[in-house]
Formats: structure tokens, sequence, C-alpha cells
């Protein structure tokens, strides 16, 4: 007996004054559709989720946590019930109640417009109680012409899933202190606290890179710069595990390709990017153009830092070229490097200690580090977008018993799993 396939129904959205969104069944499983919303209803809505989300200061931050509608559960969920009566089409919300009473649950692959970037469909309530992600999994389809560079070795996460995994997490950005702006984004680590003991898993099987002994050593490493990073690429990679800051390019730029990657890179090394004190970030033009126009004996990005079949971007808007009308930023740049699957940040994210502060977590939480936990097993699992949403079906169910902030999705729907169409 062959396994039933999923149904699966790519959804896509362009923006046109108004926004115009598509659907289609594979397989035509189901009837297609198209629908136009007015612009005038979509603008105040993506306004909404915008003002509450983090903002880049800590005034901002603290906003979220406190009075913005995510850090409420009945305000969060009305929202998710206005972004679904503004959003989902009324044909495609029949055919997904329709499967929903048959006991089915279908993917929605969903291909935002750079309005609709922020969107998380995860959230959409069609009925009072009841959202999405619990009738559905969901990622995000990458935008066309997005994929890998001509020429690159196919690495399937069925050829490579026993390789090492190459984590940077945390490092240290040279001029830059602890409690400074690209300080430390995870704080002091112990051996005792959710993330270390989560990688400790992984060296009995010296499946681990940077090759370490004691799982602490794996945090805030002044060694991890874009030179180790392309060693370790080059040695064999399953998966590339990121945590640590990216400065996105504004959309209002038009210039996605100056997001950047924050690793221990010192300022005299070659790059696109401009310095920042001692420190050179690594951008996603170096990703892609590698070093075009600054050698004479020049190597592509891809060359220098052939990515892994999964990665995972955990870092403030390291998916935000999905905001940009030309998509070329570091979600691009790492597609374009050979990955299959990329877990990207969609909104700034707070760190824990920002919920210690303003939202008075308890000690024995850890939201930003349970994330990280949560991310790299679903990347480690055979599918990992049910593997993900699994858990945060788990986290809403959480949210909506004890209405606790550590429990809200400002922080677990911040994430979006992004596949291309390999």
């Amino acid at each position: 007996m062959t396994e039933e396939r999923q149904p699966t129904v790519v959804v896509r959205m362009a923006d046109a004054g108004d926004l115009y969104v598509s659907w289609r069944w594979q397989d035509e499983f189901a009837g297609a559709g198209v629908s136009a919303i007015p612009g005038t209803r979509v603008d105040p809505i993506v306004a909404r989720v915008h003002d509450a989300l983090p903002g880049a200061s800590a005034a901002g931050i603290e906003k979220s946590l406190t009075t913005g509608e995510f850090a409420d559960y009945d305000a969060e969920h009305e929202l998710g019930q206005a972004l679904a009566r503004t959003l989902l089409p009324y044909g495609l919300a029949t055919q997904l109640y329709d499967l929903y009473a048959r006991g089915v649950r279908p993917h929605i692959r969903v291909q935002p417009s750079p309005r609709t970037a922020q969107i998380p469909w995860e959230l959409l309530a069609p009925d009072p109680g009841l959202r999405l992600l619990e009738i559905a999994d969901i990622s995000q389809l990458a935008p066309a012409g997005l994929a890998p560079a001509p020429g690159l070795a196919e690495r399937s996460w069925e050829q490579t899933r026993e390789l090492p995994v190459v984590v940077v997490l945390d490092p240290r950005v040279p001029g830059f202190r602890a409690d400074s702006a690209l300080g430390s984004v995870l704080g002091r680590m112990s051996a005792e606290l959710p993330l270390a003991e989560h990688i400790g898993r992984y060296l009995p099987n010296d499946r681990l890179r940077p090759a370490i002994s004691d799982p602490v050593e794996a945090f805030r490493r002044q060694d991890q710069d874009r030179l180790w990073l392309s060693e370790a690429l080059h040695a064999g990679a399953s998966r590339l595990l990121y945590v640590g800051h990216v400065t996105a390019a504004a959309p209002e730029s038009g210039r996605s390709e100056d997001a950047r990657l924050h690793l221990a890179c010192a300022a005299e090394t070659r790059g696109f990017a401009p310095p920042e004190r001692t420190h050179r970030p690594l951008s996603a033009k170096d990703l892609i153009l590698g070093t075009h126009t600054l050698d004479g004996d020049p190597r592509t990005g891809p060359d220098l830092w052939p990515m892994p079949s999964r990665v995972a971007l955990i870092a403030c808007e390291s998916g935000g070229d999905l905001r940009f009308g030309e998509t070329l930023g570091l979600l691009a740049a790492v597609l374009n490097g050979g990955a299959e699957l990329v877990t990207a940040g969609r909104w700034p994210l707070p760190t824990d200690l920002a919920y210690e502060r303003f939202a008075a977590s308890s000690a024995g939480r850890h939201p930003l580090q349970e994330n990280i936990c949560a991310i790299d097993a679903a990347h480690e699992h055979p599918d990992p977008v049910t593997a993900l949403m699994h858990w945060q079906r788990e986290r809403s169910a959480a949210w909506r018993a004890e209405r606790s902030v550590c429990d809200s999705p400002l922080l677990w729907a911040a994430f979006a799993t992004v596949t291309t169409n390999r």
C-alpha cells in the first residue's frame, strides 16, 4: 500500500496597489482560484502587525512585550481573526475547512509579497479559537528565480544527513562589548542551560563543528570569521546553525544585498561591507559575489561558502529580503549557495534578557533558547516543516492555556521556513 501524499496548496501574493492572491493545489487536488483584496483593507492590517512587532530600540522591545498586541492573548487572537478576514480568500478558506472536517491536514506553501512578508500565516484565525497552524502545515515558498548557482554540486539532505553540523553560536564581534549593540544575544552560557544541553548531544558522535569537548566552548568564540566558516563548510556539512546578529537593510533603500551577518571578522578582512569599528560584517553581497572585483583571480560566493542542505539563521530579520521587490539578501544568498531549506527570522527577536527585564519571565524559562533548540531539532528531522509545526502547535496551546508572554507567538511565530521548488 502506498502512503497517501499530503495535499499541498501553493498560495502566491502580488502587490499592485491592491493585493492579488492566487492559489493552486498540486496534482489538481482541488480547484484553483484568484482573489483581489483592496489595498485600503490590506494596508491597515499590515500596519497593525508592524506596530505590534519589536522595534530595534529597547523601548520598542519593551512595548512589544508589555503593551503590544502580541503581549496579550485576547488582543493577539483578535488580531489573528482580523488577519484571516482580510487575507484568507473565501474560496481557499472553504477548501481548508472541508479538509479540516475530514481530518486531513494539508500543507500550505505561502509565497508572500513584499508588503505581506512579515505576516505570520500560522496565526490566521478563520474561526474563534482555531488557528491556521492547527489545521495545516505552513511553510514559505522562495520567490521565483531563487535557486542554487549554476554548476553547484547537489547537496541534498538524503546524501548529506550524516555529515557534521556547523554551528556559529553568538560569536564575539570585534570591537563590541558583550553589552553593546553587537554584543551577546544569549548572555553568559553555562552547561545547565537548555541550549548548551542541546548542543552537548552532538558531542558523543563527533558531529559538531567546531570540534569541542565541552558544549560551552561552542559559544562566544573569537575564531569564527568568514575564513573559518568557508573551511568548515568545504570540509562537509549537513547543516548550518547561526545564532547571532544580522543587520537588515531597510526596505526603502532598495538594497537587500546590504544585509549583513556579523561573525568574528576583523576590519582588515576583505569584503564589500564597510567596516564597523574594528569589524567587517559578511554581507549578502559577499555571499553572492565572493571576491568579484576585489581580487585579480576572483571566486564566487557559493564557491567560497558552499551552503549545506539545511540552514537556520536565528537572528533579527535574517529573512528580511522578502520585504524587497528584488530579493538579494541573506536568504537569497544562502539559497544561491546551495541550501534546500532555510529557517530565518521575519522580524527582530527579543532576547532572554529582554523577557527577564520586561516580561518578568521565570528563572526556569529561556524563550529564545527554547526556540533555537526546537528549530535545530526540527532540522534534524526527515520532515523539518512538520516537526517545527508540531512544536509551534504546542506553543500555541500553551499560549491559550497559560497566557504567559513567554509563550506568545511574538517569538515562535517570528520564524519562517523557506523552501525552493527543488
